[in-house]
Formats: C-alpha cells, structure tokens, sequence
C-alpha cells in the first residue's frame, strides 16, 4: 500500500538536511514506489514555491544522489501552508494526504504536545502512523504526557520516536558481532569486561543551531536518547527475534536497571567552549555566538557514569560523554576487558611493562571494528607487541535517515524507541540536570579545538589513533 508522507515543519533545518536527502536516497533506489510527501509550515509558498525550496536543499545536502532522482522526489512534492497546532490546518493536510498516512512531526520538542493536541482534534485516517523526533519532550512528566495522547491517536506499534542513531552500521552491527557470533557473547558480561566509553566527541560547533541547541545542550541533546540508546543495545541481553517488540522489550529491560550517578560532582562533568581554533577555523567563545543568552548556562560537553544493576552488568562503569568544538572527531563505543588473572610474560627483566587490556572498539562514520590484543612481538618471541585487528565495513545502502524512513514507511517499527524507553531515558538523566540546575556540578570551560575540560579522567581508554 502506498502511502503518503506529512511533514510537519516541512521547511526546517532537519527536513531539508536529513529527510529530504535521505527520501531521494530511496527514490534513487525504487523503495518510493508510488509515495507522495506533502509538507506542511507557516511559509506563505505555493507548492512550486516549495519544489524550488527543496531542489536547493537536495543540491546542497544530496549531491551524492544522482539528480534524475532528486528532480523525481521534488516532482512528488506538495506544500499545504498552515499552523501545526491548529487543528483547521492539519485536517486541511490530511484530507490532502489521504488514506493511511505518515505524519512526521519535524519539529521541535516544545511543540510536540500542542501539535499532538491538534491532531487529536483533527482526528486521524485509520492506518495513520505517527513518527516523532528527538529529543522526546523536555522532561519525563512531559514524556508521559506525549505518550498519553499518542496513545489515543494511535497504537503503540504505529508510533515511532525516532533516533537516527539505531540506524547507523555499526550501531546495527553490534547485533549481529553479540548474537550471530559465539565467540563475543560468553565474555559479553561484567566478569569479563571492566569497563564500557560511550563517545559522541565532534569538532562541529553550533554551526547556525543557536536556537535550538542553547535551550537543550549536549546532556539532553546527545546523552539523554543517542548515547544511552547505544548503551541500551550494548547491554541488552538477547532478544527473542530482532524485530520490534523483541528489541523494545529488552532495551527497555536494560534502561530499567540503570541507575544515575551517585555522586554527580564525581561522576559527571559539563563545560562549554570558550574561543579557539578547530581545523584551522576561528570559534568565538560559545557565548558570543549569535543566539545564545549566557546566563542560561547551556553545557556544550557533558559527561555521566552509571551502572546497569542486573546480573551482566552488575558494579560496570558505562561511561558517555559528547562534546562540541573540540579538536577531534570520535564516535566509537569501547568495551574494556578485563587484565588476565596472571601473566606469563614479563616480570623484572621485560623488555616493556605490562600490556594494556584487550579493547574491542566499533567506530562509527566510518564505520570499522577494531579489537586491539597483545600478541608475541617480532623480536625476541617472549615479548608481547600491541597489535590491532581491523575490520572496515563497506559503506551503507542508505544513510541513517534513509533507512529510518525505508523502515517507517514500510510499517515496521523495529529502529523506534518504545514508550517505556522514552520516559526511563529521561528518569535517568533528570537527577543529573537537577544537580546541575542548584549549582552542584560547576560548569567547566576548554577552549575550542582542544580535548575537552582538563579536569576529566581519560586514563580508562584512550582514543584509536585511526579515529583522530
């Protein structure tokens, strides 16, 4: 069944840097079939108006897509102008869509309950689906209360909170390295493993999202979906199929058994950006940046450690942490196992001190794992060398965004966050902003193009020299 898809914010930042680029990825492919998409904002165009809008936005963010396949995507575009909490407006969209359709709120967060409202008045076509962007409401009463209308809209199997991040390769990959392969699941646990990094570190400043980000920061922006998403698919224990209630199911177990920090002076850390150099460009300090209000006190990096209290993971350290404007970029999630309980080789006449632990590392964009081992050394054969075992994976069909659409408009709901994922992403995170809101963490600063606050502990796992 074809379907059509309802932007809402359908001349926003995300729509023309994500979901277009990522509709003429599957137009490119033949996935489209027979799918329109209307898209829906304040803007006073005509659908044409619209189409020329677009095609900019494809040129710019798409130039990988063939340009036959992005003039068919703009083709099937239509714009309906209207408030997205008005319900008047929706349904004049809606009847435009028709049967059974796809309603992207495109949006942000702060809007998601007037337009949800609306829509209920509005009312839906039976079949509808609901896709709804990160960050998930503001806080966890609001996610609750998000989940409480879609629910009325909607069952749950049609509703789809969105995290781009369940799309990437390796994030997906982890799947099969845990639950097609013997060999990583029987050490997968905290006998085995010490310690587990989360990195989300970039050298992109706010880059024009002033507006946005200052009223989120890193913590609810990156750490409160993205990362603990990845801790969740990390930690869950092996579902029953990989498909949508199976995954929900045991993500939501896992978010379920982490606890926040005990002690948030110790176990988190945020700071923001003052002036530097990243890659040869100038930054400004974070506060001088145009749209930013300083006393608001937005975090650019933020850091927590929290523990997953069930039996895998019992008294295991997961560490995550993102910043903005620091002079690498590394996205990689870093299982730290365990020393061996007695080493051979060494003792007081080695050549070198003892090796660092094993480390499996899957890095992301681009995509590659690397599982770093020590092994007898070229020389004298009864020292051990460091050596790094690296597997590139092929680039992805589609991107992130292409994919997550593929899955949304084919009704599958398996890369969506469930309900429960929803409001225990943010029971988590929500003690750690109230410290930071009294004033109980300081608020650190680096300067732009270095590895972050100084006071940070980064002993546990150093960053892949590949990845730098």
């Amino acid at each position: 069944m074809s379907r059509t898809l309802v932007v809402l914010g359908g001349s926003g930042d995300l729509t023309g840097r994500l979901l277009l680029p990522g509709l003429a990825e599957l137009e490119d492919t033949g996935v489209l079939g027979d799918e329109m998409v209307v898209a829906v904002s304040r803007l006073d165009w005509s659908d044409e108006e619209y189409r020329d809008w677009a095609r900019d936005r494809l040129a710019e963010h798409a130039a990988h897509v063939p340009a036959p396949a992005r003039d068919r995507l703009v083709a099937r575009l239509g714009y309906e102008r209207g408030d997205v909490t008005l319900a008047a407006d929706l349904r004049r969209a809606l009847d435009r869509a028709g049967e059974a359709p796809v309603v992207y709120l495109a949006l942000p967060n702060t809007v998601f309950l007037p337009t949800l409202e609306a829509m209920e008045q509005a009312g839906l076509p039976d079949g509808a689906v609901v896709a709804v962007e990160k960050p998930f409401g503001r806080n966890r009463a609001d996610a609750e209360q998000l989940n409480a209308v879609l629910h009325r809209l909607v069952p749950e199997e049609r509703v789809f909170r969105t995290d781009h991040f369940l799309a990437m390769q390796t994030v997906l990959n982890i799947l099969g390295l845990r639950f097609a392969n013997r060999v990583f699941e029987p050490v997968w646990n905290g006998q085995h493993v010490e310690r587990v990094d989360i990195v989300f570190d970039e050298t992109l400043a706010l880059e024009g999202r002033a507006g946005y980000y200052d009223t989120a920061g890193a913590l609810r922006d990156m750490l409160q979906n993205h990362l603990l998403q990845m801790l969740a698919v990390v930690a869950m224990e092996p579902p029953t199929a990989i498909d949508a209630a199976g995954l929900s199911a045991r993500k939501a177990d896992v978010l379920r058994a982490v606890r926040p920090p005990a002690d948030m002076a110790r176990d988190t850390v945020r700071a923001r950006y003052t002036a530097g150099t990243v890659e040869g460009r100038e930054l400004p300090d974070y506060v001088a940046e145009e749209g930013v209000e300083p006393d608001r006190g937005t975090e650019t990096y933020a850091e927590y450690t929290v523990t997953v209290h069930n039996w895998r993971w019992a008294g295991v350290p997961f560490r995550l942490r993102s910043g903005k404007a620091l002079g690498h970029d590394r996205h990689e999630i870093v299982l730290r196992f365990r020393p061996v309980p007695h080493l051979a080789f060494g003792g007081p006449d080695a050549a070198s001190p003892d090796p660092e632990p094993d480390l499996l590392r899957l890095l992301l964009d681009p995509d590659r794992i690397s599982l770093e081992l020590n092994l007898n050394g070229a020389g004298d054969p009864f020292d051990l060398e460091r050596r790094s075992l690296d597997i590139e994976l092929p680039p992805p069909r589609l991107s992130a965004y292409g994919l997550l659409l593929e899955e949304l408009l084919s009704g599958s709901a398996a890369l969506s966050i469930s309900d429960v994922e929803a409001e225990q992403s943010w029971r988590i995170v929500e003690p750690i902003l109230a410290a930071w809101d009294a004033g109980e963490v300081p608020l650190l600063e680096y300067p732009a193009g270095s590895e972050g606050p100084s006071p940070v502990d980064r002993r546990a796992v150093p960053a892949c020299p590949a990845s730098r």
